[in-house]
């Protein structure tokens, strides 16, 4: 029996406890929340920073304009240049709902490398209210998001309040691949941290929390620099002595024309903003890679690895299909199927964020320093 055939079989038996374990932590969260028991409805300023847009982005803005919310409601949209032709979508709307009071900001001048966090700075001057919703330009959302989502915040322990979100719409392999990364098993190995101790980070997609606390951590002037800026204001919060919670709404990110290439550069940024804020956690994550240990159990002739690769691949595909149903409501009969080819894809992204530090935002290149710090490349 070889030292390598050991190795492989001791790694694919922990693979599998611990996809069952997420599995099983996805089953058990709350199903998407219906009408609240407990009514809180103060007024709020939502921050939408933009740039760019595509053929979705008039329907995901437009999402926010007609939120059912009986309070008062303040929509703020930014952005760097009067020439992105996202304005002419955010103007449109104004036109149509004359009665909401929505503003475009030119965010101007631009303080840092992280644009959106720039906006911010820009967006969080011009707010009206306490209540702050922070949200990205792709999120789609119900009419009563608002109204569901604020409740979380009457109690004063709670910092911030953030949601998971859903990759709407994929119709490629590429795409396919990615939807089945956020919608399996990215939230799900979320609860799976969490578990394990409170949560002390933010997911971007939506955000809400008062004026107070982002004042009691200086504001978002001190992450214009940073690439992981929604990372950075839970820890922050966390740091503080508040919760960071999570919600049982979820909303859809929708964006169109997402080709391989698009695909490819998104999720190798994201390998790498989890490096960084992560490190070890993110290097041990490949413990969990329900393919990976099976397969080389088996590949080595590792004992008993054709009963691991059975078991291992047979859990992986099972568990996909029910953390991809649980969050999204439904799951194609493609979900099982690609996640062993997702593993391995994951793989190389592992691999990647640990040998380089450069990526692509927005059509612009970065280098990645210690601590996440964004050097902008020619």
């Amino acid at each position: 029996m070889s030292v390598l055939g050991v190795v492989a079989a001791v790694l694919a038996g922990a693979s599998i406890p611990l996809n069952l374990w997420q599995w099983w932590l996805g089953f058990r969260f709350p199903s998407r929340g219906g009408e609240v028991a407990v009514h809180f409805t103060p007024a709020i300023s939502v921050l939408k920073p933009l740039k760019d847009c595509d053929a979705g982005t008039e329907r995901c803005l437009e999402s926010w304009f007609q939120q059912e919310y009986p309070a008062g409601l303040q929509l703020l949209f930014g952005v760097a240049s009067g020439q992105d032709p996202v304005c002419a979508v955010v103007e449109k709307l104004r036109e149509k709902y004359p009665d909401r009071h929505a503003e475009l900001i030119l965010a101007h001048p631009v303080l840092g490398p992280n644009g959106k966090v720039s906006t911010l700075c820009h967006l969080s001057a011009r707010a009206r209210h306490e209540y702050l919703v922070i949200s990205d330009a792709d999120v789609f959302v119900e009419k009563k998001f608002l109204s569901q989502f604020l409740p979380a915040l009457r109690d004063e322990s709670v910092g911030l309040v953030n949601c998971f979100y859903i990759l709407a719409n994929p119709t490629s392999l590429a795409t396919r691949l990615e939807a089945l990364a956020v919608n399996a098993d990215f939230w799900s190995s979320v609860l799976q941290g969490i578990s394990l101790g409170r949560m002390d980070f933010a997911l971007g997609a939506v955000m809400a929390m008062r004026r107070c606390d982002l004042a009691r951590i200086a504001g978002f002037e001190r992450w214009v620099e940073l690439l992981a800026d929604d990372y950075q204001l839970g820890n922050e919060i966390a740091e503080s002595g508040k919760q960071v919670i999570i919600s049982p709404l979820r909303v859809e990110c929708r964006e169109e024309n997402r080709g391989p290439r698009t695909v490819w550069r998104r999720q190798l940024r994201w390998a790498r903003t989890l490096r960084v804020c992560r490190p070890a956690g993110y290097f041990f994550s490949v413990l969990g890679n329900g393919t990976l240990w099976p397969a080389l159990a088996f590949a080595v002739g590792a004992p008993g690895g054709g009963w691991l690769l059975g078991i291992g691949l047979g859990v992986r595909m099972l568990g996909a299909l029910s953390n991809y149903r649980k969050l999204t409501g439904r799951a194609p009969p493609w979900v099982p199927f690609l996640a062993p080819l997702k593993d391995l894809a994951q793989l190389a992204f592992w691999t990647l964020a640990f040998t380089g530090n450069k990526i692509t935002w927005h059509n612009q290149r970065f280098r990645v320093n210690r601590g996440g710090k964004l050097t902008p490349l020619a």
